[in-house]
């Protein structure tokens, strides 16, 4: 196994994927990992790996190791990370939001409740919308993998012959 340490950050790169064994040293520290992600909490959860994808807590907070400028500073990898690491995702999530630990998410995809429409007179130029997939069973962007890659790509080829 080709291991490459990093410094000081308790980070090391292994086949491209990231692990933290001990404590890791949060170089974001004004972003919310560097709250929420408690040496009891990696203590209790820095080992674990999801049934997914194998995603770790090491590799959701990276961004906020390796980098001073975070905000936030997690990702999830997989659907399994929000329930295998909810003790450090609950309180992020609603800490950003500003929503209370028992709110609930609904979704209407219904059109017909939309009313009104953009002020003409408001200096909209352009808008996005972003899109993010998630399909039950495959990791998300930063804990697929190649594998799952594959499965996604042949679900909508067969999905697009239809």
């Amino acid at each position: 196994v080709s291991t490459q340490s990093t410094g000081s950050s308790g980070i090391n790169a292994e086949y491209g994927r990231i692990r933290m064994s001990a404590f890791p040293t949060i170089k974001s520290t004004h972003s919310l990992v560097a709250k929420h992600v408690t040496k009891e909490k990696w203590d209790k959860l820095g080992a674990h790996k999801t049934a997914t994808s194998g995603f770790t807590l090491g590799q959701a907070i990276a961004c906020a190791v390796e980098f001073d400028n975070q905000h936030c500073g997690i990702y999830a990898g997989d659907w399994d990370s929000y329930k295998d690491f909810a003790a450090v995702f609950d309180p992020i999530i609603q800490e950003y939001h500003g929503i209370s630990a028992d709110a609930k998410h609904t979704s209407d995809m219904d059109f017909s409740k939309i009313s009104g429409n953009v002020n003409p007179a408001a200096p909209v130029h352009s808008t996005r919308i972003r899109v993010g997939r998630s399909i039950d069973g495959f990791g998300l962007s930063p804990g697929i993998t190649k594998e799952q890659r594959l499965g996604v790509g042949k679900l909508f080829k067969t999905a697009s012959s239809n």
